[in-house]
């Protein structure tokens, strides 16, 4: 059954919103993909907070008017795209569908959007093979936490050396 012109209007309502919110979007074709492997991807970007809208190439085209994202042409995609968009981060979405994609071949990488610029599919999987927000976190944390695990470690070397060096005399008298 078609969408009526209202729901088509809350559709691109809902993206306009979705990609003013969103650090990063990546752009995606399926032909084939099955009901149950859709799902899966759904649900794995659902846990990661990452939106998932499929639409027409109209639709999209709409949304995106008022952004002026330099370099992006829609119309070369084929069929419905898939827009994955996050607002959390900017890596995620990207390393979710190119982890998908690898095992599901019928999902493509087709571009994203990135700090306002189109980026092809070469970058999209670029950035998928970069930390995410979470663990660039722990990195620092452990690097901050390093110097400060030596220094406890030093300290705690000295008093086992005093207390072996007491326990000996002791053992000697």
């Amino acid at each position: 059954m078609p969408k009526t012109r209202q729901q088509k209007e809350q559709e691109v309502k809902k993206m306009i919103d979705e990609l003013k919110n969103s650090k990063a979007v990546v752009f995606t074709t399926f032909d084939g993909l099955n009901v149950e492997n859709n799902q899966e991807l759904r649900n794995k970007l659902r846990n990661e907070r990452v939106t998932y809208q499929v639409s027409k190439k109209t639709l999209l085209k709409m949304a995106l008017k008022d952004f002026e994202v330099e370099g992006l042409d829609i119309d070369r995609l084929k069929g419905s795209v898939g827009v994955a968009a996050s607002a959390d981060d900017e890596v995620i979405a990207a390393k979710i569908l190119a982890n998908f994609a690898k095992v599901h071949e019928q999902l493509t990488i087709d571009g994203g959007i990135l700090e306002g610029r189109y980026i092809g599919k070469e970058k999209v999987i670029e950035l998928s093979k970069l930390p995410s927000k979470l663990e660039l976190i722990a990195k620092t944390v452990a690097t901050i936490n390093a110097p400060i695990s030596g220094f406890v470690n030093v300290l705690a070397g000295n008093l086992r050396g005093l207390v072996n060096v007491l326990s000996a005399i002791k053992d000697n008298h």
